[in-house]
C-alpha cells in the first residue's frame, strides 16, 4: 500500500500540470482574444486544412466506387423538375389549343382543365418545394461525418482510418474542449449581467452591460469553432431599430450578438435558459414575454413599439419566419414587427455546410442531440451580410413590407425566396390556400380579369400536399365542391 503512494502522487501531479497547461492555453488562445476580439489566425488555418483532407476523401470516394461500379449519389440542388414561371392561365390555355382547340375567352368548364391540377399535385409529390426545406440539405463531397453523405461506405482502409482518426479528434478532443468553453461562456455571462445588473443606470452600466454580452457571446462562438465572415459592417442595427434575419438554427442569436449590441425578444423559459434570461434582463432590457402574453398580438406589439421609441434602447433583434430554414430559402416574414413603423436592418446569414450543417430540424432532434451535434462538427462557418436600413413606404402595408425585405435578404444570401408559411413544418395548410385557387379559377372561366396576375404557377399547387391521396381529394374537392362550375364565384 505504501508502495503505491508515490505512483499515486505522481499520477496526482500530471493530472495537476496537464489540467493547468490546458486551462493556459484556452486562456491565452481562446478566452482572452475572444474579450478583446481578436483572433489569431489559427481558425482559417484549420479550416484550410480541413478542405484539403475533405477533397482528398471525396476524390478517393469516387475512384473507389468507379473501381467497384457502384453508382454515386448525387442531390438534386434545384429540384428534380424543372418549373417554368408560367401562369395559370396561359397553362390551361395550352392544354385547350392541344386538345379540344376551343379559346379561353368561352366561359366555359372544360374536362381537359383537370389535367393542369392533376400534373401540378404530381409534380409536388415527386418535388415538394415546401417540405424539403424542413430536412438538412445532401452534400456533394464528403466531410468524414457519416451523417452528411449517402455515398458513405467502406472504400479503402486508409479512408476509413482516416474516418476513425476524425471522429477521435472531434469526440475525444474538440468535444470536451467546446464544453469547457460553453460551460465558461454561460457561467461569465449569467454571473457579468448579474453583477452589472446592482449598478444604478447610467453610462457606465450600459457600457459594462455591452461589453460583458459581447466578451460571453464571442466565447460561444469559438466553442463552436465558428469561423465567421462579416461584410458591410457599416450597415450594422442602430438603437431604436429593428434587426431581422433569416433564421436557420438557434446559434444565430450569438452568430450576430458577438459583432453587435442587441436586445432580445422572446418567451420567459424555465431551467437554464430562464436563470440565463432573468440574469440578462437585469443588465440590459430584453423583451421577455410571458407564455399567456405571446399569443397577445396587441400587447406583444405595444411593447416592441415602446422599446424602438427609445432611442437609447439597443435594437431588437427578431427572426420573422419563425422557425428554423435548412439555408436554401427563405419563407414567409410574420408581419407583427414589420407594422410598428419602425427602421427596419435586414440582415442574411448563410451557412457553409461543408463543415457542419448548422440547420436545427425541431421536428427530430431536442435541443440538447442538436447541440451535440453541433459540438461534435468539425466547424460552423458561416457569412453574414449586413444591409442597408428599410423604412416602409406611405403606399406599402405591413405584408408588402416584409415581402420587401425577406426578397432583399434571400438575393443577397443567394437564397430561394418562398412564400409559403414555416408554419406548414407543424401544421396543415390552411383551406384559404385552397380557396385562393377555386377563386382564381373561376375569375378566369366567368371571363373576369382582375387580378389575374396572382395565378402564378409558381404559388399555385406547391403549398405541401405531397401525399397521393391527399392530392387526388383535394382535385376532386376543388372542381365538385358544391356541385355546380357557378357557385364559385359567389
Amino acid at each position: 500500500m505504501f508502495l503505491l503512494l508515490p505512483f499515486d502522487s505522481l499520477v496526482v501531479n500530471l493530472l495537476g500540470i496537464s489540467l493547468t497547461v490546458l486551462f493556459t492555453l484556452l486562456l491565452v488562445f481562446i478566452i482572452v482574444p475572444a474579450i478583446f476580439g481578436v483572433s489569431f489566425g489559427i481558425r482559417k488555418v484549420y479550416m484550410k486544412t480541413l478542405l484539403k483532407i475533405f477533397q482528398w476523401a471525396t476524390l478517393r470516394i469516387e475512384r473507389g466506387a468507379k473501381e467497384k461500379n457502384h453508382p454515386l449519389y448525387k442531390p438534386y440542388v434545384n429540384g428534380i423538375i424543372a418549373k417554368e414561371p408560367t401562369s395559370l392561365e396561359e397553362e390551361i390555355k395550352e392544354i385547350r389549343r392541344s386538345g379540344s382547340g376551343k379559346a379561353l375567352d368561352t366561359p366555359e368548364f372544360e374536362l381537359s382543365d383537370i389535367f393542369y391540377f392533376c400534373r401540378k399535385g404530381i409534380e409536388t409529390i415527386m418535388d415538394d418545394e415546401v417540405t424539403k426545406r424542413f430536412s438538412a440539405e445532401e452534400l456533394e463531397s464528403w466531410n468524414l461525418l457519416s451523417r452528411t453523405n449517402y455515398n458513405f461506405q467502406y472504400i479503402s482502409l486508409r479512408l476509413t482510418v482516416l474516418w476513425g482518426l476524425g471522429m477521435l479528434i472531434r469526440y475525444c478532443f474538440l468535444l470536451p474542449l467546446r464544453i469547457a468553453l460553453a460551460f465558461t461562456g454561460i457561467s461569465l455571462l449569467v454571473t457579468g449581467t448579474t453583477v452589472v445588473g446592482y449598478l444604478p443606470n447610467g453610462r457606465c452600466k450600459e457600457f459594462l452591460s455591452k461589453h460583458v454580452h459581447l466578451m460571453c457571446y464571442r466565447i460561444c462562438v469559438r466553442a463552436l469553432t465558428a469561423i465567421i465572415t462579416y461584410h458591410d459592417r457599416e450597415n450594422r442595427p442602430r438603437n431604436g431599430g429593428i434587426c431581422v434575419a433569416n433564421h436557420t438554427s438557434p446559434i444565430d442569436v450569438i452568430i450576430l450578438a458577438s459583432d453587435g449590441y442587441y436586445a432580445m425578444v422572446g418567451q420567459i423559459h424555465g431551467g437554464l435558459m430562464g436563470v440565463i434570461q432573468r440574469a440578462m434582463v437585469k443588465a440590459c432590457p430584453h423583451v421577455w414575454f410571458e407564455r399567456s402574453e405571446v399569443k397577445d398580438r396587441h400587447l406583444v406589439a405595444k411593447r416592441l413599439t415602446e422599446h424602438v421609441q427609445d432611442k437609447s434602447k439597443l435594437p431588437i433583434l427578431i427572426f420573422p419566419e419563425g422557425t428554423c430554414i435548412n439555408n436554401t430559402s427563405v419563407m414567409m416574414f410574420k408581419k407583427g414587427s414589420f407594422e410598428i413603423g419602425a427602421t427596419v436592418y435586414p440582415v442574411a446569414i448563410k451557412y457553409d455546410p461543408q463543415f457542419g450543417d448548422a440547420f436545427w430540424n425541431s421536428s427530430k432532434y431536442g435541443m440538447v442531440t442538436y447541440l451535440l451535434r453541433m459540438m461534435t462538427s468539425w466547424a460552423i462557418v458561416c457569412s453574414v451580410w449586413y444591409l442597408p436600413p428599410m423604412t416602409r413606404q406611405p403606399e406599402e402595408d405591413a405584408v408588402q413590407f416584409a415581402n420587401r425585405v425577406k426578397s432583399a435578404i434571400a438575393r443577397q444570401g443567394g437564397l430561394v425566396d418562398l412564400l409559403w408559411d414555416g408554419g406548414l413544418k407543424r401544421e396543415k395548410v390552411k383551406d384559404t390556400f385552397k380557396e385562393e385557387q377555386q377563386k382564381l379559377y373561376s375569375k378566369m372561366i366567368v371571363g373576369n380579369h382582375e387580378d389575374r396576375s396572382r395565378s402564378n404557377s409558381s404559388v399555385s399547387l406547391d403549398c405541401g400536399y405531397s401525399r397521393a391521396a391527399g392530392t387526388c381529394s383535394f382535385i376532386l374537392w376543388l372542381f365538385f365542391p358544391r356541385g355546380t362550375i357557378a357557385a364559385w364565384s359567389l
